[in-house]
């Protein structure tokens, strides 16, 4: 079938035009010298949306989420989506992009470099350090820790918190911190830093002092008492 049709373009290409000298082979050899090379790349089917640049410096696209450099936070942004890649654009500047997210949604794509500096000091960190520092102190600070971590919706965002948590063990003590953090958690399930740290400072993490046992009181009234029948008076 391709010989075929390899013929038939062969003939319609040069059957010649009904109103005018030549045909399109003749045609294309004079016109060859002016054609400008094809792209490198394929074209690619694009898809132009309209995103607001989130609190947490991201923006969500299709159930997925993509970060841009924070100083864009709140602004609209153009976005270009193609098959493969995700462009950010600004006043038509491509200020970001990133390789298109599939599969899960809710994903993120961040980028270090986005996020503002008291994020980035904690890019060295993550999670499961978190994780294994709290699980160290206990159980329920493990348990706070893990609130912190799944809290917002880039779990960076909850690092200064853990940090800062974590470091009030310097402060009280590890026991002190995970009696807190058990404390905490009966009036909430999800406690943050400063409901703890008030705890702490307070002293509601030291088990009460206990009420003093009554001492047993008695009245001694003496031999004589009862060597009289009661009466008091010695006979």
């Amino acid at each position: 079938m391709n010989l075929v049709i390899k013929q038939k373009l062969h003939d319609f290409n040069h059957k010649p035009f009904q109103k005018k000298d030549g045909n399109r082979a003749s045609l294309f050899a004079e016109e060859r010298m002016y054609l400008q090379p094809l792209p490198a790349r394929h074209y690619e089917y694009a898809v132009l949306k309209v995103a607001t640049v989130l609190y947490n410096y991201h923006i969500s696209i299709d159930g997925q989420n993509y970060s841009v450099p924070f100083e864009y936070i709140k602004r609209k942004v153009d976005v270009r989506l193609t098959k493969s890649t995700v462009e950010v654009l600004c006043d038509n500047d491509r200020i970001c992009s990133h390789k298109r997210l599939y599969g899960r949604p809710n994903q993120y794509s961040t980028v270090e470099a986005h996020m503002p500096p008291n994020h980035q000091k904690y890019m060295q960190w993550n999670g499961d350090r978190f994780r294994a520092w709290a699980a160290k102190i206990g159980t329920h600070a493990e348990r706070v820790i893990e609130v912190f971590l799944t809290t917002n919706k880039v779990e960076q965002q909850g690092y200064k918190s853990c940090m800062a948590l974590l470091k009030l063990a310097d402060k009280y003590t590890q026991e002190r911190l995970e009696n807190a953090c058990a404390k905490a958690l009966t009036y909430t399930m999800r406690p943050n830093y400063k409901s703890i740290s008030a705890i702490l400072s307070t002293g509601q993490d030291k088990p009460e002092n206990p009420t003093p046992k009554p001492i047993p009181q008695g009245f001694v009234r003496g031999a004589d008492y009862y060597r009289t029948g009661g009466s008091g008076d010695v006979e």
